[in-house]
């Protein structure tokens, strides 16, 4: 008997863990407004502009979560997180979400109790140079000055390129983004490495963009994506298919523009998508017109894309990796049924 009473007890215990951790979606609910941890100082991925108004492929990212939960994609906080910063506030419940340029990792997604879900941009890191410097590759880069952020994978990347090569080079090391770009821009280094991206981003706002080459190589693996902790499930489905129902509407050609007409569709998967056919909401907790709301309001993860950060953009940035899979690329959406 006192054997089972103790085993009964444990498994209180263990329920009532459960239940603390497994909160995301009720607290968001409660407090009317979801919190996402952002840069706010990469332009194209998440910057207020000279009105104040964030925008970006990653605000995008985190106001297509607040379509999904609220049915109102402006009910989003956005905070402003450092590299440094970003992780710790997640862990400590700062924010609900880190939309912010974040690599998928193995160490992130253990050791730090992280979960990743869809990425929302295929990235790789390079170097940017002046071009007054007449280089044309970044094995020319030894013994250079490389201005880069802390507390990154980016450094790391950039201390096992010059390694690999048998180069030395001067980690020059600023923590906030604007400093580091006047830092590279005024010429205190002879290159500035980031994410091929963040690069364009950078030169796109620089005082003379045509000044700066962005050089061939590509030396890492960047998948971005939304993070959320370890121990929510369903907070990480939600986020997950937040972004799998953006891609699988832009391969259906359902766009924020014919969303309505699709209502009328008689394709079973756009019927299950725009919640016509019930069941994809009530799988997540959520109403049945969550992927609708995300389209309508958003847009399909076309859209996002060109409006942020496509050709038509001072970043003019191909498609690329961030293709559709049936066009090349890697963006795959998981059947929603």
């Amino acid at each position: 008997m006192k054997a089972l009473r103790l085993l009964v007890a444990v498994m209180l215990l263990l329920g009532t863990a459960t239940v603390a951790v497994a909160g995301t979606l009720d607290e968001v609910k409660a407090r009317g407004q979801l919190i996402a941890g952002v840069n706010g100082q990469v332009f194209g991925f998440s910057m207020p502009d000279d009105k104040g108004v964030w925008k970006g492929l990653d605000v995008d990212t985190a106001k297509a979560i607040a379509a999904a939960v609220f049915g109102d994609a402006n009910k989003v906080k956005y905070v402003a997180l450092t590299a440094v910063q970003r992780l710790p506030a997640l862990q400590s419940k700062e924010i609900d979400v880190l939309c912010r340029n974040t690599t998928a990792t193995l160490t992130r997604e253990t050791t730090n109790g992280l979960n990743f879900a869809q990425v929302n941009y295929y990235d790789g890191q390079g170097f940017m140079v002046h071009k007054k410097l007449n280089l044309k590759s970044a094995k020319q880069l030894g013994g250079a000055t490389v201005c880069v952020l802390p507390g990154t994978t980016t450094e790391m990347n950039a201390a096992d390129f010059f390694r690999k090569n048998g180069m030395t080079w001067k980690p020059v090391v600023i923590e906030q983004n604007v400093e580091l770009n006047k830092a590279f821009f005024a010429g205190r280094c002879d290159s500035l490495t980031s994410d091929v991206s963040q690069l364009a981003a950078h030169r796109s706002v620089a005082p003379n963009p045509d000044d700066y080459v962005i050089l061939p190589e590509i030396i890492s693996k960047e998948p971005l994506a939304p993070v959320v902790r370890h121990g929510d499930d369903q907070w990480f489905d939600i986020v997950n298919w937040t972004l799998m129902a953006m891609i699988e509407a832009e391969e259906m050609g359902v766009t924020s523009q014919n969303v309505d007409e699709m209502l009328k569709s008689t394709d079973p998967n756009i019927q299950r998508l725009l919640g016509v056919t019930p069941g994809m909401g009530k799988a997540l907790g959520l109403d049945e017109k969550w992927a609708y709301n995300i389209i309508k309001q958003v847009g399909n993860y076309g859209e996002i894309f060109e409006r942020n950060v496509g050709k038509s953009t001072p970043l003019k940035l191909e498609r690329g990796l961030n293709e559709l899979w049936t066009k090349g690329g890697l963006m795959y959406a998981r059947p929603i049924r």
